[in-house]
C-alpha cells in the first residue's frame, strides 16, 4: 500500500473513531459525574499511550526528558485534561449531545479570537466573516432555530462548552511551541494530570458508586478520544501527500455524529442542529480559504 493509502485509511479510520466520541460522552454520563469520566478515562489514556510509546520506538525520547519538558508537560496537563475536559465533560451532562457536540466544532474560531491578544495576529476580512458564519451557527443551535427568543436548553452548558473551546485554544497555542514528539507530550499531559485527578476523585467520593456500564464508556473514551484516535491522526498527516485531502475529513465526524446520537442516545435531531453545523462547519473552511492545514485531536 503506497503511502498516500495508507494515510488515507488512518485518516478515514480517524474520522469515523471521532465520529462515535459524542455518544460515548453522553451515554457515558448517565452513568458518571464529569469528573469520575475523566478520571478512568485519563487513566486508561495514560496506559494507551505509554503502550503506544513502547510500540512505536519512542521510549528513548522519555528516558532524555529534561526539567522543562516534564514543567511543562505538568502545567499543560492543567489546561488539557484536566480542565478542558471537565469543562466539557460537564456541557455534555448539561446539555443535548446535537448541540455540545457542533459548538466543540468552533475552537478553531476561538483560537483566531486569541490569537490577536496572545500572538499580535490581526483579523483579515476572510476570518472575521467565519467567525460571523461560525457563531451564527451557534445561535441557531442553541436557541432550536429561533435565535429571536433567546430560549436555550441550558445556558450554563451552552457557556461551558463555548468556554471549553477557549481552554483548547489556550492549550493549542502554548502546545504549539514545544517542539517535543507529540505523543509522548500528549502522554505526560495525562500522566501529570492523573494524581490531581485522583486527588479530586477522593476528596469527593467520586471513587464510590462506580458500574459497569460507567467504566467500559470511560475505557472506551480513553482508548478511542484521548489515545489511539490522535496517534492515527498523526500518522495520517506525517504519511499523506496532501495534507488538504486528509484535514478536509475531519468535517465528516460531526454529521456521522448526529447520526449515531439520534440512534444510539435516542436524541431526534432538530433541522437546526443540522444547520447551524453546517454554518460552523462553513465558517471553519472560510477560515482557511476552503484550505484546511491542521486539525486537533479533538472531535
Amino acid at each position: 500500500m503506497h503511502d498516500q493509502q495508507k494515510a488515507l485509511s488512518y485518516a478515514i479510520t480517524t474520522v469515523l473513531l471521532w465520529s462515535t466520541v459524542a455518544t460515548a460522552f453522553k451515554l457515558s454520563l448517565g452513568y458518571l459525574s464529569p469528573l469520575q469520566l475523566l478520571f478512568y478515562a485519563c487513566l486508561t489514556s495514560s496506559l494507551t499511550l505509554f503502550v503506544l510509546i513502547m510500540f512505536t520506538g519512542r521510549f528513548a525520547i522519555l528516558t532524555t526528558l529534561k526539567r522543562h519538558d516534564l514543567k511543562r508537560g505538568v502545567l499543560l496537563g492543567l489546561l488539557n485534561p484536566l480542565l478542558y475536559y471537565l469543562v466539557l465533560f460537564k456541557a455534555y451532562d448539561l446539555l443535548p449531545a446535537q448541540e455540545a457536540q457542533p459548538i466543540n466544532y468552533t475552537w478553531a474560531i476561538t483560537l483566531s479570537l486569541l490569537s490577536v491578544p496572545l500572538l499580535g495576529h490581526r483579523l483579515s476580512r476572510i476570518e472575521l466573516l467565519s467567525i460571523l458564519v461560525c457563531y451564527t451557527g451557534v445561535v441557531v443551535i442553541v436557541t432550536h432555530g429561533e435565535p429571536f427568543t433567546l430560549s436555550f436548553s441550558s445556558l450554563p452548558g451552552v457557556a461551558l462548552a463555548l468556554i471549553s473551546t477557549l481552554i483548547w485554544s489556550f492549550y493549542w497555542i502554548y502546545n504549539t511551541r514545544i517542539k517535543l514528539d507529540p505523543v509522548v507530550s500528549l502522554f505526560l499531559n495525562f500522566i501529570t494530570a492523573l494524581p490531581l485527578l485522583g486527588l479530586l476523585m477522593w476528596v469527593t467520593g467520586g471513587f464510590h458508586s462506580i458500574t459497569v456500564e460507567g467504566i467500559a464508556g470511560a475505557v472506551y473514551v480513553g482508548i478511542v478520544e484521548m489515545g489511539v484516535a490522535f496517534v492515527l491522526w498523526l500518522q495520517a498527516m506525517r504519511l499523506t501527500t496532501s495534507t488538504v485531502r486528509i484535514a478536509t475529513l475531519i468535517y465528516f465526524a460531526p454529521f456521522l455524529s448526529l447520526v449515531l446520537i439520534h440512534f444510539l442516545v435516542g436524541e431526534e435531531i432538530l433541522w437546526s442542529s443540522i444547520a447551524g453545523l453546517i454554518l460552523i462547519v462553513a465558517g471553519n473552511l472560510i477560515q482557511r480559504g476552503g484550505k484546511p492545514k491542521t486539525a486537533s485531536n479533538m472531535p
